[in-house]
């Protein structure tokens, strides 16, 4: 187990004119057990930032320092890391013990130290009875499995796991997520997760790191980044469904105003001058079809249903200026319901659970 530091890290890939900058002086902690999951939109820069991580790529400039030792001119192999890669990386001809054992042979580890180890590993990861056969005769799940533990008889001080469950179908997904969270409490091990899926990341993470662009946007626990996101792009990324954003503007004192002329009250902390343009952010599952006091009625045209049984979601139309549609909006609702395409439904959103960001910048003015 080891701490991670990472400081005004920099990457970039070649040189002059052609030099492009992808890792923009990330700064970020990563303590000793965490488990912590970098997110973002596809090249956003996760993956580089784990290669660089690993030793795999060379910073630019900026540290890597492992409890506190700096390890930037260290190779791979000396850093003491494990990188799960999604496609597991598997040698065809090997059998699963051999796959496991490889790494520790190739550092002349004795073999009753690797039976050991790869025996205690397969028990942990249920594939002591797999132990003989080839990749190509096991599931996926399996296979990812076998990944994992190779990554494990290496006793590495920080597990890496590069979108490891992208190639798998959405059950055992879900299945494997809830395996690697449960070894990492096992383990007691640091582990750094990739993934562009934000339901992984909510659902695994100590941790999340929220990328943009080479940039990190926020840190936070899953709740805070849910309940605080500090700007629009995060409170866009995390949740599911997506959350709403409708044009508003500042009215009079804390009333803030939608383009229909719908109006609430919500405190903010600098409050912005009468007519300044902000986002409202309000997310589809705080949405109710129930009229409540001081809550803000949107009006919505409705485009599509999906009944999911315990709830329902409601796809729609708001009021746009000269009888245009407005803003497209996403209502989750519980239960069924009777509402078709066409009909018009109202749904509320409670001031304490809507977020207002500047148009401006896209940053946060409440949380």
């Amino acid at each position: 187990m080891a701490s991670l530091e990472l400081k005004q890290l920099v990457k970039e890939f070649g040189s002059g004119a052609s030099m492009v900058r992808v890792i923009h002086g990330v700064d970020l902690q990563v303590n000793d057990g965490e488990f912590v999951v970098f997110v973002g939109p596809s090249g956003c820069g996760k993956s580089t930032l784990l290669r660089l991580i690993c030793g795999l790529e060379d910073a630019t400039s900026g540290d890597i320092l492992l409890d506190n030792e700096r390890v930037n001119d260290k190779r791979a192999a000396d850093r003491g890391l494990a990188m799960v890669f999604q496609s597991y990386a598997l040698y065809p001809h090997m059998t699963v013990y051999q796959n496991m054992a490889f790494g520790l042979e190739n550092i002349g580890t004795p073999k009753a130290v690797i039976e050991k180890k790869v025996g205690d590993a397969a028990k942990l990861l249920r594939l002591d009875a797999l132990l003989e056969r080839k990749p190509t005769q096991l599931s996926g799940g399996q296979r990812q499995r076998v990944a994992i533990g190779r990554a494990i008889v290496r006793e590495p001080k920080i597990f890496l796991f590069d979108e490891p469950l992208s190639n798998l179908d959405a059950e055992l997904r879900v299945s494997m997520r809830s395996e690697i969270t449960g070894l990492h409490r096992r383990l007691g091990a640091t582990m750094i997760y990739v993934t562009h899926d934000q339901v992984e990341a909510m659902t695994m993470a100590d941790k999340i790191v929220v990328l943009r662009a080479g940039k990190i946007e926020q840190v936070g626990s899953p709740l805070e980044l849910y309940n605080r996101p500090a700007n629009k792009f995060v409170a866009g990324f995390i949740g599911s469904p997506q959350m709403n954003f409708v044009p508003v503007h500042a009215g009079h004192g804390d009333t803030i105003v939608t383009a229909h002329n719908a109006s609430f009250t919500k405190p903010t902390q600098t409050r912005p001058a009468s007519g300044t343009e902000l986002t409202l952010g309000v997310r589809p599952e705080h949405l109710s079809l129930q009229a409540a006091d001081g809550a803000l009625a949107l009006p919505m045209t409705i485009t599509g249903v999906e009944q999911l049984g315990g709830h329902s979601l409601l796809y729609g139309t708001l009021p746009g200026a000269g009888g245009k549609d407005g803003p497209r909006i996403t209502a989750q609702v519980a239960g069924q319901v009777s509402t078709r395409i066409g009909d018009t439904a109202t749904v509320y959103a409670s001031a304490d659970t809507c977020h207002l960001f500047s148009t401006a910048d896209g940053e946060t003015v409440v949380r």
